[in-house]
C-alpha cells in the first residue's frame, strides 16, 4: 500500500464498489479499497438479489423517484441484470387488494449464492485492472478525521487519504457507531426489522413460479422479504452477540430442492428511554440463544396453531412432510421469545398471506426466528452526498442510506459525485 492515497474505501460490497467504479470512470489517481472479509460480503455475496424499481431499497427520505431511478440506470451499466419476468399475477393483486395488503410490482434480477462469487470476482478485478488497490482481510482501526489518517490492522503506520469513504455494511453498523462516536459525528439508531423466516414447499407458495420475489405490504407494519426459490436453503448469520436467520438460492444452474423461504418482517421503531434498534436487537437476539440452547428456533405451523413447542417428532415424514434445511435450529416455541406484540402483527399477516395464497399456512410450513435486519444508524450528512465532516463520507446499509445492492451501490455513486465535482 501507499502511503497517501486519493479516496480510501472502508467496505467492499456493493456500496463501496459503486463508489469505486465511480471514481474511476472520473479519473481518481488512486484508490484503495479495504474490507476484513475474505471476499465482498452482504447482498452481493448472498444470493445477489437485485431490485430495480423504487421505492423498494430506497430510504424515501433520503430518495425522490427520479434519482433513484436515474441511479439504477448507472447501477444496471454495471451489474448488467437480467429482469426476471412477472406472470400471470393479476389473480394475487385482486385479491391483495381486497384485504387492504399491497403487492409492489417491481423488477427484479437473481444471481444465485453461487454464481455471485463470479460476479464479485469480475468486479473487483476490473477495479484492479484500472489501478485500484484492493486489501481483503484488512480491518480499519481508527479514523483520525482531523489528520485524515486511517489506522489499518498489520501496518505500523498509518495512511492518510484526501477524502475517505465508510461503507462497512450492516454487519459493520455497530463498528460505524463507534467510529461515529470517535469522530463527533451525531446519528440516531433507533429502526429495526424483527421477524422469522417461512420455509415451506413451493407447491404451498406457487406465486414463486410467476413471480420470483414478491413484495407484499401488510397493514401491520409487516413485509415479505428476500424470497428464495429453486436451490433455496435457509441459513444463520452471525452478528456480533447472536445468531440470526437469512435466505439463500443458487442459480437455475443447481438442482432445485422445491421448497421455497421468505422472510416476514415487523419493522419497529423505537423511541425514549429505548432508542437504540442495535441495542432492542442484540436483547431479541439473546433471548432466543438463551432460551434454544444457542442456535436459532425452528417450529412447525402444525404446532404453533395448537399453541405447543416443536420438538424433534415435529421434524418426521408423516404430516410433516418435508426435513428443515437448516438442521442446526432447534425445535421451541417462538411465542416464548418473540415480543407479543411483533408476533401478533406477523401472524395476522400470514393469515392474511394464507387468504391471497392459500397454503402457506400448511402445518408443515416452518417458521425460523430471529431474522433480525439492522438498518438503524442515521448519520448527519450535512450535504446530499451523504457526507457526515469533511472528507469523509457514510453510506450503504450500515449507514442507512439503502436496504440493498443496487440503492447501496446508488450510494455508493452518489458519494463519489460529491469528491469528484460530477453528475
Amino acid at each position: 500500500m501507499k502511503k497517501k492515497y486519493d479516496v480510501i474505501i472502508v467496505g467492499s460490497g456493493p456500496a463501496g464498489l459503486g463508489a469505486a467504479f465511480h471514481l474511476v470512470d472520473k479519473g481518481a489517481a488512486s484508490i484503495l479499497m479495504i474490507d476484513k472479509s475474505r471476499i465482498s460480503t452482504g447482498g452481493l455475496r448472498n444470493d445477489c438479489k437485485q431490485n430495480y424499481t423504487y421505492p423498494v431499497g430506497f430510504p424515501e427520505n433520503l430518495w425522490t423517484a427520479d434519482q433513484a431511478t436515474s441511479y439504477l440506470d448507472l447501477v444496471s451499466d454495471h451489474l448488467k441484470p437480467v429482469i426476471e419476468k412477472h406472470t400471470n399475477i393479476d389473480l394475487y393483486l385482486k385479491r391483495a387488494q381486497r384485504l387492504g395488503v399491497s403487492l409492489l410490482e417491481i423488477d427484479q434480477c437473481h444471481v444465485g449464492t453461487d454464481r455471485a462469487r463470479l460476479l464479485i470476482e469480475d468486479l473487483t478485478s476490473k477495479l484492479t485492472k484500472q489501478g485500484v488497490d484492493i486489501c481483503l482481510e484488512t480491518e480499519a482501526l481508527e479514523i483520525d478525521r482531523d489528520k485524515k489518517h486511517i489506522t489499518l490492522t498489520g501496518e505500523t503506520e498509518t495512511i492518510a487519504y484526501t477524502d475517505c469513504i465508510l461503507a462497512p455494511g450492516r454487519s459493520g453498523a455497530l463498528w460505524l457507531q463507534r467510529i461515529m462516536h470517535n469522530c463527533d459525528v451525531p446519528y440516531t439508531d433507533n429502526v429495526v426489522d424483527i421477524g422469522v423466516r417461512v420455509e415451506t414447499r413451493e407447491q404451498h407458495y406457487p406465486i414463486v413460479k410467476d413471480y420470483y420475489d414478491p413484495k407484499f405490504l401488510f397493514p401491520y407494519n409487516v413485509r415479505t422479504f428476500c424470497t428464495n426459490s429453486g436451490a433455496a436453503y435457509v441459513v444463520r448469520e452471525k452478528y456480533d452477540q447472536y445468531y440470526s436467520v437469512n435466505g439463500h438460492s443458487f442459480s437455475k444452474d443447481k438442482k432445485p430442492n422445491g421448497l421455497v423461504n421468505f422472510a416476514m418482517l415487523n419493522t419497529i421503531r423505537l423511541t425514549d428511554p429505548v432508542v437504540s434498534g442495535h441495542q432492542f436487537a442484540a436483547i431479541l437476539g439473546q433471548m432466543a440463544m438463551q432460551l434454544s440452547g444457542g442456535m436459532p428456533m425452528m417450529q412447525r405451523i402444525g404446532d404453533f396453531r395448537l399453541g405447543k413447542r416443536s420438538k424433534k417428532e415435529s421434524f418426521n415424514d408423516d404430516l410433516y412432510d418435508f426435513q428443515a434445511t437448516l438442521t442446526s435450529a432447534t425445535p421451541g416455541d417462538i411465542g416464548l421469545a418473540m415480543p407479543a406484540k411483533i408476533l401478533r402483527g406477523i401472524w395476522r399477516s400470514m393469515k392474511l398471506l394464507d387468504t391471497i395464497i392459500p397454503g402457506i399456512l400448511h402445518p408443515s410450513t416452518i417458521m425460523y426466528y430471529p431474522e433480525i435486519k439492522t438498518y438503524g444508524n442515521r448519520p448527519r450528512f450535512i450535504d446530499e452526498h451523504f457526507k457526515v465532516s469533511e472528507n469523509l463520507y457514510m453510506i450503504g446499509d450500515g449507514a442507512g442510506t439503502s436496504r440493498g445492492i443496487t440503492a447501496a451501490w446508488a450510494s455508493g455513486i452518489r458519494a463519489a459525485q460529491g469528491i469528484t465535482g460530477s453528475r
